[in-house]
């Protein structure tokens, strides 16, 4: 498993932090996610055999919110 720490621009409400965790969350092979919506964080444990970093990326920025890192 692998631990990526990302920012991510646009979350404001548990509403955007519902939204990410269970569009990420779905993804195969996404084991945790963790949205800190004070710093705009985000925290994913997946397995890179299963699903690419970029995969993750694109989830975020398919919900409307800009990934920095």
């Amino acid at each position: 498993m692998i631990i990526a720490n990302l920012d991510v621009r646009g979350m404001s409400c548990s509403h955007c932090e519902h939204s990410v965790k269970t569009s990420v969350g779905s993804l195969p092979g996404v084991s945790s996610v963790q949205v800190e919506l004070e710093t705009g964080k985000v925290k994913v444990e997946y397995d890179p055999k299963k699903v690419e970093l970029k995969v993750i990326k694109e989830t975020i920025e398919d919900q409307g919110y800009d990934v920095i890192n």
